[in-house]
């Protein structure tokens, strides 16, 4: 292991002696003599064959040769403490490569480098993570599920040349309205509560997205890993709209309209948007706001006890579970927004 450390450590200041080496030739030449040995000996090491070149010498000898003369006792320990070093340098760097090429295989497959916190991932585009799943609480934990995220990669894989058709998928949606019915046809799947679905919701519609496309709507609350929900009260919201298409679909369109784009305005402060002030309140102000907005729309009191009924029914708790399933399971999402068009699925914020 001292010489496959070695190697790993010349490796890594290569560049630096490359510069210095400039200006010193001697020190280039030495180092690369010091580098051919290592290549050498980790060649053999590789095939499983005995390192003949005594490189692992040289490199003790070398580092140990003061401690020789002055502490002769301490040459033993520092030479087994030198192993330990050089097998923790060999298994850092193994475990650092096999990271980078499962993050950067991670962000081809899945649209990000961080699987269980697809949010986490700096090279994504912003979205929300649709895992419920809790921090690991030890190593054993943690070591299951970096083999776990190695087997949603390879998982994903036939995803990426697949034709993606927003049609195939069973999922209870909210059919924004389009003059152009000859449009194709696209699926985008968001959380009431979620910023980045606020923010892509906006981008699609300033962005002529609507236009283009026959948008259908996928209202998808987070779940979280306590049993409840990620965003307070994304269960209440998503109940309301599928509730209110029973009476009129594009009074859902309305509903939806509202959560991502409207704003609270308030006495002597800054209006708020809807979604943040959603997302503090409390369940009864929350359906009394979206009840006003029916009434705006122009329901009747009686459609809107309608609604209030239908929220809590098992048919709507079958659509919501239906569409968690389908979305985790067969389109296999692992954040939002995640949309499907143009036969091809696109995870995180919409760019306008």
């Amino acid at each position: 292991m001292v010489c496959i450390a070695a190697f790993i450590i010349l490796a890594v200041i290569g560049l630096f002696v490359a510069i210095v080496s400039i200006f010193k030739r001697e020190v280039g030449k030495a180092y690369l003599k010091m580098m051919k040995k290592a290549l050498g000996c980790v060649s053999k090491k590789v095939r499983l064959q005995k390192c003949e070149t005594g490189f692992k010498e040289d490199v003790k000898n070398t580092v140990l040769s003061k401690v020789i003369i002055k502490h002769p006792k301490w040459v033993k320990p520092l030479s087994i403490i030198m192993e330990i070093v050089s097998v923790i340098i060999v298994v850092v760097t193994v475990w650092a490569l096999l990271t980078a090429i499962k993050s950067l295989l991670a962000l081809w497959t899945l649209g990000t480098c961080n699987v269980t916190k697809p949010s986490a991932c700096t090279m994504t585009s912003e979205q929300c993570d649709l895992s419920g799943e809790k921090e690991p609480s030890n190593i054993l934990e943690a070591t299951g599920r970096w083999f776990t995220e190695w087997g949603d990669i390879f998982g994903a894989i036939p995803g990426k040349f697949r034709n993606w058709d927003p049609e195939q998928f069973d999922l209870k949606t909210i059919k924004v309205k389009n003059e152009n019915q000859n449009a194709p046809i696209a699926v985008d799947i968001l959380d009431p509560g979620c910023s980045a679905c606020y923010k892509s919701y906006n981008n699609q519609k300033d962005g002529g997205f609507m236009e283009k496309y026959n948008l259908k709507i996928v209202v998808l609350p987070i779940q979280s890993s306590e049993g409840g929900y990620k965003f307070k009260n994304s269960e209440t919201i998503a109940r309301y709209i599928y509730a209110a298409q029973t009476i009129d679909n594009d009074l859902s369109v309305y509903i939806v309209d509202g959560v991502f784009t409207r704003k609270k305005e308030q006495e002597g402060k800054a209006s708020e948007i809807y979604q943040s002030v959603f997302n503090k309140a409390e369940k009864e102000e929350v359906v009394s706001t979206l009840d006003q907005w029916s009434k705006e729309y122009g329901i009747s009191e009686e459609d809107i006890s309608t609604i209030h009924e239908t929220m809590g029914s098992e048919e709507i708790t079958t659509i919501l579970q239906n569409n968690y399933k389908i979305v985790q399971e067969e389109i296999r999402a692992i954040g939002i927004p995640t949309m499907l068009y143009d036969g091809t699925r696109h995870t995180g914020l919409y760019e306008k």
